[in-house]
């Protein structure tokens, strides 16, 4: 399709893909954080501490994309359970570094690692290429964002 015009009900189409696929990716953990009465912020702070153990509260902040009001109550929620750890940095001590202790590292591999598995199984039935055009869209849209701010 490369350099082909997409008229309308493609792109209807697609939106309609990426809310039925977003919610089919979203829907088992939801529900596990549901039962904590926490959401999606939670899940993602897990998921990039789990990723970047020592990560700052800014290093956050500007992954997520999210204003520090908007990430404060999720990370004291996770804080005050004992699933993320803070400690004051050695070279700022204004900044804070994040990790996750055990039950925290255990709760995050369970929230994505249902989303891992069904992920795992469509690009195994869908193939490489699927899987390599896949990425170089989400690659596009994440750009896409910067190019507007």
């Amino acid at each position: 399709m490369t350099g082909t015009p997409i008229d309308e009900t493609q792109l209807n189409e697609a939106w309609e893909q990426m809310f039925y696929g977003f919610r089919a990716l979203t829907a088992p953990p939801d529900s596990l954080l549901a039962e904590r009465g926490w959401s999606r912020v939670h899940h993602r702070i897990l998921y990039f501490v789990a990723r970047n153990p020592g990560l700052t509260v800014g290093e956050l902040l500007g992954r997520l994309g999210v204003s520090k009001q908007a990430l404060n109550a999720p990370l004291k929620a996770l804080q005050q359970a004992g699933l993320v750890t803070v400690a004051v940095c050695n070279d700022d001590r204004r900044a804070r570094r994040l990790t996750l202790s055990p039950a925290g590292r255990v709760l995050e591999a369970s929230l994505t690692g249902v989303q891992r598995e069904l992920l795992a199984k469509v690009f195994e039935r869908a193939g490489e290429a699927a899987f390599d055009g896949w990425s170089r869209v989400m690659d596009e849209l994440a750009a896409s964002e910067s190019r507007q701010t």
